[in-house]
């Protein structure tokens, strides 16, 4: 309970600086938003595409503690629902999957800097596999003030139907999981947040009104800051492991803000074909828009630059290459009119199933 009382301390005191701003600078800082980062294991002998080592996360941890204010994700996900103010360097830090390697290797770190963090975890195989944590360990780890939300039961493929299901059923049965987990975390935990990370970051429009309705706040695996105008039914992440763990670029990613999108020509992002039906186009905001250089905006696809229009408060992109099966998606930066460096980020996924209705792992 100390524990807790000390995180939740550590939060109204960053509330209270703060509110302690000036009008002037909180209009300024209030739409940049913040970034979470995203990992899943810290180890050494677990699949590089998904790992940091335990070196490399004491590396980031010692950046972050220098130039960054970790708040918890409750904070960030409420400020940037009720559009409050953040400092431009705020930060939050999560993990999916819940495996023991969080506990073992990331948490003593993480509490030695006194940093607040989420895990999302799959109930069904807490305890049960023997790569994962226990009840028992969620529990003291809880109460050093961790918090755990939503990854699914068993982290199925969200958008996979069984055979003759329509979208009606299919969404029954998937929600029907996802209540079912958050049914034993808190049994088992006494708290209920109603966050929801998808599993390989795969969700499609349906799913995330589903979410919306059901007072869900939803996560998703493709990279961006969050602020006011973030679709809070699929928050971006950086991920931070594997080819994206070294400091040197994850530096600029820490360093975004998030990008004013108020509407995009395609809401859908569960594709049936391997081309766009035509030009991707996003409309910011016109007042924040002015905050960042609209016609240096770059937009990358599978390593590629993409040809991109502008006018005043929008940018339009076509593919240069088709859909693959599986998880792809789209990064567009453009660069701070004030803050020399540092980038507006945008990025969208799209999610094709291979001709049997399946997603690759």
């Amino acid at each position: 309970m100390q524990s807790i009382m000390r995180a939740f301390g550590f939060s109204m005191l960053i509330w209270g600086v703060t509110a302690a701003f000036s009008a002037v600078q909180a209009k300024e800082l209030k739409n940049v938003g913040a970034v979470i980062l995203l990992y899943h294991h810290v180890a050494t002998n677990t699949p590089r595409s998904t790992s940091v080592t335990p070196q490399e996360f004491a590396e980031h941890l010692a950046f972050i503690k220098a130039n960054y204010i970790v708040f918890p994700l409750k904070d960030i996900v409420e400020a940037a629902r009720h559009n409050r103010p953040l400092p431009d360097n705020a930060l939050a830090i999560t993990f999916d999957d819940g495996y023991d390697n969080i506990y073992e290797n990331a948490h003593p770190l993480l509490k030695e800097y006194g940093f607040p963090y989420t895990v999302f975890i799959n109930p069904s195989v807490i305890g049960v596999q023997s790569n994962q944590l226990t009840w028992d360990t969620v529990k003291i780890m809880h109460k050093d003030g961790v918090t755990f939300a939503n990854h699914t039961l068993d982290h199925l493929h969200m958008l996979e139907k069984h055979a003759g299901e329509n979208n009606n059923q299919w969404l029954t049965r998937i929600w029907q999981n996802v209540e079912e987990a958050e049914k034993q975390i808190t049994g088992h935990i006494g708290e209920s947040l109603k966050y929801l990370a998808y599993p390989f970051g795969e969700y499609n429009e349906m799913l995330a009104n589903k979410v919306k309705e059901q007072g869900y706040i939803g996560f998703g695996q493709h990279s961006g800051a969050v602020g006011p105008f973030s679709d809070l039914a699929a928050i971006p992440r950086f991920p931070a492991a594997g080819p994206y763990a070294k400091l040197s670029t994850l530096k600029t990613k820490m360093a975004s803000f998030a990008m004013p999108v108020v509407s995009v020509s395609l809401s859908n992002p569960e594709l049936t074909g391997a081309e766009l039906p035509g030009p991707f186009t996003v409309t910011l905001d016109e007042n924040v828009a002015k905050q960042l250089r609209l016609s240096q905006v770059t937009c990358y696809y599978q390593g590629d630059a993409l040809p991109v229009e502008t006018d005043a408060n929008r940018f339009s992109f076509e593919l240069s290459k088709a859909l693959p099966v599986g998880r792809s998606r789209v990064n567009c930066t453009a660069p701070s009119n004030s803050m020399p460096g540092r980038y507006f980020w945008y990025s969208t996924p799209f999610f094709r199933a291979d001709k049997n209705g399946n997603f690759p792992d």
